[in-house]
């Protein structure tokens, strides 16, 4: 089955929401604190994922994981951090493949329960955040 998403759009579209206001100035930046973490699924770190912090309200907060699972989320291209609240968090990682067809397709690598049908929460406190994520692969 062909995922409809693509990542390439899907990174680019967090980037537009994440990073471009902050090239730009302006606005209203609302109290931020620092997140930190790692992300592991079925105990090992989950390299190369995105990881989205969406409060309730306001703009999300994104960073990737790099090779032994370790992110920090940015609010602008020149601000770390995300809002102080509560948040609903986004874990995902596509990985380029073939179909039966030989067709191109991305699929989804986390299960769906901490992407499309999240179940991630997490409360951002002022100061420094360190926030792991331990996933198990429930598919």
């Amino acid at each position: 089955m062909k995922s409809l998403l693509h990542p390439l759009p899907l990174v680019t579209t967090l980037a537009c929401f994440v990073l471009l206001p902050g090239c730009f100035g302006g606005g209203d930046t609302p109290d931020l604190a620092d997140v930190s973490g790692v992300v592991t699924l079925d105990g090992k770190p989950l390299a190369e994922a995105t990881v989205l912090f969406q409060p309730l309200s306001g703009r999300p907060s994104a960073g990737t994981t790099d090779q032994d699972g370790k992110f920090r989320l940015r609010y602008t291209a020149s601000e770390t951090g995300a809002k102080i609240g509560d948040h609903k968090v986004i874990i995902r990682k596509e990985v380029a493949g073939k179909d039966r067809g030989g067709e191109s397709v991305w699929k989804e690598t986390v299960p769906d329960i901490y992407n499309q049908r999240t179940t991630l929460t997490a409360t951002v406190e002022p100061g420094t955040n360190t926030i792991n994520f331990e996933l198990p692969n429930a598919k």
